[in-house]
């Protein structure tokens, strides 16, 4: 699969995605589940169902890439810190544990050691619970750019780019 341009490390289920199947990306993420539930739901549905399925099936701390393979990497990670295990968002997106900002680094780093030089990572992230100035400091390097979006504003995406 190196012959893909585009690495999305995390794509649960592929929310961020227009083409969930772009021909250009290889679709990673640690589970591989379908979960299917009573939660509330804004349409008024009883029951939601939620399908993650990697096309490979890895730790984003940990890839099994070489380096300088992607032009683009994506990484959306879980940002929720104190939701209940139960809920519908923690069931779709996962959980950070009191270990976030080592993992959150590590991730970090991983996404950068697969990009070709010059490529460009997009970095999602919602304020829900850690705030971006927080996640800087533990990846270690501001963004050179981005963008905060959302009912709220409390979603961010930033832009980094290897080598600068």
């Amino acid at each position: 699969m190196t012959d893909k341009k585009i690495l999305d490390v995390t794509c649960g289920s592929r929310t961020i995605w227009f083409n969930k199947e772009h021909p250009a990306a290889v679709y990673c993420d640690i589970r591989k589940e379908e979960l299917t539930g009573i939660w509330k739901s804004e349409q008024g549905q009883p029951e939601r169902t939620c399908i993650v399925d990697p096309d490979i099936q890895c730790d984003f701390t940990n890839l099994p890439f070489k380096d300088n393979t992607f032009a683009l990497v994506v990484f959306d990670p879980p940002h929720l810190r104190y939701a209940g295990e139960t809920g519908w968002l923690v069931k779709k997106y996962g959980k950070l544990d009191e270990h976030w900002p080592e993992m959150l680094h590590d991730g970090f780093q991983e996404c950068m050691r697969v990009l070709k030089e010059d490529g460009v990572l997009i970095f999602k992230w919602a304020e829900t619970d850690i705030t971006a100035q927080k996640v800087w400091k533990a990846i270690g390097q501001k963004p050179l750019f981005g963008h905060h979006s959302g009912k709220r504003s409390n979603t961010f995406w930033a832009c980094y780019m290897k080598g600068i």
